[in-house]
This record gives C-alpha cells, sequence and structure tokens, in this order.
C-alpha cells in the first residue's frame, strides 16, 4: 500500500501526482456501513460488488475511493478486488487520528484496510473529519471527468458525505435495502435527510436489481 499524508487541500494535487495520479481517471467514491453494517446487510451489498460495482470499475479502469479502514463496505471491496485480481486503483482516505496504527491511536481507531493500493491520510481526530476530503481527493484524481457516489448503508457520518458530495454537484447513487443511512434516504421519510432524498442528484436503487444499478453507474460515470 502506498501511504500519503497530507495536512492540506492545496498540498493534495502535487501529493496524488507524486503517488502516480498524473493522469485524469473517472472516480466512483463508495461510502457507507463499517463495523455496525448487520451480516444480511453486507451480504446483500457483497453481492452487488462483486457481480456489479467490481466487474465495471475493473473494466473502465475507474479509480475507486472509500473510507480505507478495515471494516464493513471497505473491507468488501478490498477482498473483492484481491478476489478478481482486478488491478484499478482503490484509494482510501482516513483522518490520521481515527487509524489504529497512528502515535498514540485514538479509542475506537481502525487499522486500514491492506489490500487497498493507496491510503490518504489527512489532518483530523475524530470519524467524519475526512468527510470533505472524500470529494477533493475523488475531483484531484478525476482532473475533470466524472465523478460519482455511491452509498450501501451507513451512519451518520455517511450523511455527511453524501453531504459533500450533492453540494459539490457529484452525483449519488443510494443502494437501497444495505440498511441504515442508505434506507432513510430512499424512504425520503426523514426530515434530517431531506436535502439527499430530494435532490436531482440523488438516484436510488435497489440493492437485488443489478441491471439497473449497473445501467445507472454507467450512466453517472459517463460511459453511455
Amino acid at each position: 500500500m502506498n501511504r500519503i499524508s497530507v495536512d492540506s487541500l492545496a498540498a493534495l494535487p502535487a501529493a496524488l501526482g507524486k503517488a502516480g495520479f498524473r493522469h485524469g481517471s473517472r472516480v466512483l467514491v463508495v461510502v457507507g456501513g463499517a463495523a455496525k453494517m448487520s451480516s444480511a446487510h453486507g451480504e446483500a451489498s457483497d453481492s452487488a460488488l462483486r457481480d456489479v460495482v467490481i466487474p465495471l470499475v475493473a473494466s473502465a479502469g475507474i479509480t475507486v475511493v472509500d473510507g480505507g479502514t478495515d471494516s464493513g463496505v471497505m473491507r468488501a471491496l478490498g477482498l473483492a478486488r484481491a478476489a478478481v485480481r482486478a488491478e484499478f486503483p482503490l484509494v482510501g482516505v482516513a483522518a490520521e487520528g481515527t487509524l489504529a496504527d497512528s502515535r498514540p491511536p485514538a479509542p475506537g481507531s481502525a487499522l486500514p484496510e491492506p489490500r487497498h493500493t493507496h491510503l490518504v491520510s489527512v489532518p483530523g481526530t475524530k470519524w467524519g473529519d475526512e468527510s470533505p476530503w472524500l470529494s477533493s481527493v475523488a475531483r484531484v484524481i478525476a482532473k475533470g471527468l466524472p465523478v460519482a457516489t455511491l452509498v450501501i448503508n451507513g451512519g451518520e457520518v455517511t450523511l455527511g458525505d453524501v453531504g459533500h458530495s450533492l453540494r459539490g454537484g457529484t452525483p449519488v447513487v443510494v443502494l437501497s435495502g444495505t440498511g441504515r443511512a442508505a434506507d432513510r434516504i430512499a424512504a425520503a421519510r426523514d426530515p434530517s435527510v431531506a436535502f439527499a432524498a430530494r435532490s436531482p442528484l440523488t438516484r436510488v436503487v435497489g440493492v437485488g436489481h443489478k441491471d439497473e444499478l449497473r445501467r445507472v453507474l454507467r450512466e453517472v460515470l459517463g460511459l453511455g
């Protein structure tokens, strides 16, 4: 894993360029459940990742950006990529103080997911400090090419991630049936998710509707 430490947004382009991201790439940001994801929701989302997301990004050379820690959807992405020996970049973005291999590690910290190709360590001491950086890392890697966000499960931090994506004009695909934040947005009954649920940039796809998920992801990523 190539570990990249940055302390300011201004330093991000040079740091990513030095790490090999010199040419633009479409980017899929995946946000969502970590340790609190149920086994049933984990199995459903794993199936969508294996059957739709990984084959699509691998065939199109799309870079995937996520939270980078060894749990939930981030672990599933690392495992699924390794299982098929895919070569697309898998880039984690995590606040330094939430990583268990930092010194000293904070309570509730987590280890990096070891199958990621890159880990961008950014300033912060708590979960959610990385949220604005996810979109920034994606935009720097994309260099003007399409960026989209996929939401699988998740909690309050995930809702913050979604907000950053939408405010930046990034399309958001919500995988309903994966629980928690994703299902709250899909149901559109919770005032706290109204911004995401009502945005014209938000698309909701059921976790079992794999052909529809493939079609929507191709559309928002500009693949036709």
